[in-house]
């Protein structure tokens, strides 16, 4: 393994064999679609594992803990992504994915023994501290192996590859309900990845523009504050994590941070109710059908495959800023249209949500593109993670908000969409202030 990656170091980029540049598209795509059972798995067994432990009768309180889950995602791969984001940039792109997928699934099985709504929680933190580590260093991976002519589609590749995660589970719910009692086989599902964390430990080549910029840099021991340039190689002797929150680059990623806020608050904290919503008017008396849930997030999660896909090709056909006004304006329509105008019985019903997820998840083919832009080799894993992973954190405040709105209506998961929809607009406005990457190569 040491040796290939020397190998890969010695030569121009261009020259990296097709071979090993698919090894690392194959398990970046992977990682990220693994990450997305791990990410569907609450919205799809949440409510049911929390009435399970509550029992009958307490919709509010079922709500308010589903908030708390979705928190204990977006805080634990906030955290993940800063953690194994830092790994990444000091032992290096593959082996740090290969530990986020580890940590991702593991822990995941070992959820199956939970006995309280608490214990949910706390897993599902530690859990998704992977799922927030392998985003940075699989799109930083990805992105340095492929070239810029690649990108537009490797980023809608990668941003769509989390949504088939979402379609695979969900058509296993469509056919094996996930009921209060019988719920916890979803657990076993999701640490299945553990064995593609241990192939890409092994397998998968490492970045050569990583290791070029690691090269180049002195010695840890030796290290001085500040930056020394030599031409256009910048050498960095301050940690990642520092560099990236101090001048020039802090502006860079307050903007980042802002960009990855709005579409994680909007999906998280308001789109993801479409599915408990389903759920609770599908297991009523009335309907008595226990897989609208199972369709509902088949339906979402096929238009945001798609709409991740075209994210990227969007971005590079129109420029990045001009697309990301356009997805919020389109987001906000027609989130606002579904929880508004129809109820999950209504006959378009699951087109409508369809949309949804096609418009709110086309975000996700645009960040692979636009953040990596925004960073130079040296701190590309570390500004990544954090634009995109500490948006997670004023998305789990939003969510907590969204779990009080939960008990103010009761339950009403209707009324909760329509104040949550309202997030989108706000991309329409920070977008103004981004920089414009269009035309610009990665930096070194």
């Amino acid at each position: 393994m040491t040796e290939t990656h020397v190998s890969y170091a010695s030569r121009p980029e261009t020259e990296m064999p097709l071979s090993a540049r698919m090894i690392v598209l194959v398990a970046a795509f992977l990682g990220w679609m693994c990450a997305g059972v791990i990410m569907v798995i609450i919205p799809l067994c949440g409510r049911e594992a929390t009435i399970s432990f509550l029992g009958p009768g307490r919709e509010a309180d079922v709500g308010t803990w589903f908030a708390r889950y979705i928190c204990a995602f977006l805080l634990g791969a906030a955290a993940g992504g800063l953690l194994f984001g830092w790994l990444g940039d000091r032992i290096g792109r593959a082996r740090a994915m290969g530990l986020s997928i580890l940590c991702y699934s593991i822990v995941t099985g070992v959820t199956y023994f939970v006995q309280s709504p608490t214990q949910l929680m706390i897993l599902r933190f530690i859990a998704c501290m992977g799922v927030g580590g392998m985003w940075p260093n699989g799109i930083s991976l990805a992105s340095e192996a492929w070239s810029g002519v690649s990108r537009p589609l490797l980023a809608g590749l990668i941003g769509t590859s989390a949504n088939l995660g979402f379609v695979l589970l969900a058509r296993i719910a469509s056919y094996k309900a996930i009921t209060p009692d019988d719920w916890r086989w979803v657990m076993i599902a999701g640490s299945i990845p553990a064995f593609l964390g241990m192939v890409i430990l092994f397998v998968v080549p490492e970045s050569r523009r990583w290791l070029a910029a690691r090269q180049l840099s002195p010695s840890p021991r030796v290290a001085t504050r500040g930056t020394a340039t030599r031409g256009n190689e910048a050498v960095a002797n301050v940690s990642p994590v520092r560099e990236v929150f101090r001048p020039p680059l802090l502006s860079r990623t307050v903007i980042g941070i802002c960009l990855g806020t709005i579409p994680l608050l909007g999906n998280w904290g308001g789109g993801n109710w479409l599915v408990p919503w389903a759920g609770k008017v599908g297991e009523s008396p009335q309907v008595n059908d226990a897989f609208l849930k199972g369709r509902t997030q088949t339906a979402r999660s096929a238009g945001g495959a798609i709409g991740a896909l075209l994210g990227g090709w969007i971005a590079s056909l129109m420029g990045r800023r001009k697309a990301y006004f356009l997805f919020s304006i389109t987001s906000l329509a027609a989130t606002a249209h579904v929880f508004h105008s129809l109820t999950p019985l209504d006959a378009s019903f699951l087109f409508w949500v369809f949309v949804v997820g096609f418009v709110g998840t086309i975000y996700f083919g645009w960040l692979p593109l636009y953040l990596p832009e925004l960073f130079p080799t040296r701190v590309r894993a570390t500004g990544s993670g954090v634009s995109f992973n500490f948006g997670r954190l004023a998305t789990a405040a939003g969510v907590l908000g969204v779990g009080t709105l939960m008990q103010w209506y009761d339950g009403d998961y209707a009324r909760v969409g329509q104040i949550t929809s309202l997030t989108f607009a706000l991309g329409m406005i920070v977008i103004c202030f981004a920089p414009d990457t269009s035309k610009k190569q990665l930096e070194d």
